[in-house]
Parts: C-alpha cells; structure tokens; sequence
C-alpha cells in the first residue's frame, strides 16, 4: 500500500490532464502563501505601522505640553455626550501660572461637565493653541494591528482571488481537452462519421 501511495504522481494516468496538474500544484502554492506570505504580510506591515505612527506621536510629544488649567470661563449647560469614541469638548478660558512667570489666559478645549473654577489637564502646541493630546501608546499599538490585519487581510484576499482566477482557466482548459477528446471519440460510440 505505501509503495502505490508513494509513486502516484510518477505514474501514468490517462484520466489526469494539464490542468489537472497545474490545479493541484497550484493549490499547494495557494496553501503555502496562507501560511506564510500571509501572516508575513501583516507582520511587515503591523511592523511598518508601528514605526511610523510611534515616530508620529514622538514628534507631537515633541511639539505638545500638558498644562494644568483653572477653568476660568463659562461653559456651557449641556449633558456630556460621547461622540463616537471621543468625549465631547468645549472651548472656554482657562488659566494657569507657569513656573517663575505671570499668570496666563488662553481659550482651550476642555471636557463637557467641567465646571468653573476645576483643574483640569490641557495640551498646548509651540505656538500656545489648544490641541489634542498626542497618541498614547495603546492608539500607536491599534494603528499597528489594525494595518497588519489589513495587510494580510489584503494578501489573503489577493491570493485567493487568484486561486479562483487559475481554476476557472483550468476548467476552461479541461472543458476544452474534454471536447477534444470527445470528438474525437464519439464516432467510436455513435458509429457516426466525423464532421
């Protein structure tokens, strides 16, 4: 039994045709590219995203300072709302006194339900604006899962389209072996005489 097991590729099979073969290595390189191309796909680009969104928030971090405000201004009475995943802000005066310095006004963004006379955390770009703080670590790591699911997401959807792809030629081909074959065969079994 494993001597007939082993050598039934070499062997000689009037049924198997071309594309038979050109299918059956064909699924074997699509196999191999799911389970290596695939996730090394997402890997260099997780890897890729991960760099690239760290240098981001590294140079933000660079351009950006957290600063402890006093709500100074009138915010508005309205019940705090999550938009999407971010919390919903107002722009109020605030202030605060830096170190050997005099006290500082600016308007910046802060948390609705923040009340007047709070402290609270406001980040300041170089030129003394109110800006968003920089990423954290966790959204530098969703950006890198999020491009090597895609990535690979991408890959396996490249590979298999061109699996289906080679298979419909294949069968294309088969179909065309087949009605070669038949015709010439056929006059065999209907005794009729070729066109």
């Amino acid at each position: 039994m494993r001597g007939r097991v082993r050598g039934w590729r070499r062997r000689d099979n009037p049924l198997r045709r071309r594309s038979d073969v050109l299918e059956a290595w064909t699924a074997l390189l699509v196999a191999v590219l799911l389970l290596v191309a695939v996730p090394l796909a997402g890997a260099l680009a997780g890897r890729w995203g991960h760099a690239d969104a760290q240098a981001a928030a590294d140079r933000l971090r660079a351009e950006r300072h957290r600063v402890r405000v006093e709500v100074v201004g009138h915010i508005p009475e309205t019940m705090p709302s999550v938009e999407g995943v971010r919390q919903q802000t107002f722009r109020v005066t605030v202030r605060w006194t830096p170190p050997g310095e005099h006290a500082r006004t600016a308007t910046a963004r802060v948390p609705a339900g923040t009340r007047s006379g709070e402290v609270v955390d406001v980040w300041f770009d170089t030129r003394g604006r109110s800006v968003a703080p920089p990423p954290t670590d966790t959204l530098v790591w969703q950006h890198a899962f999020t491009m090597g699911v895609c990535a690979a997401g991408g890959t396996a959807a490249v590979v298999l389209l061109g699996h289906v792809v080679i298979r419909r030629v294949a069968m294309r081909h088969r179909l065309g072996e087949w009605e070669r074959e038949w015709a010439r065969t056929e006059p065999q079994w209907t005794r009729r005489r070729p066109a």
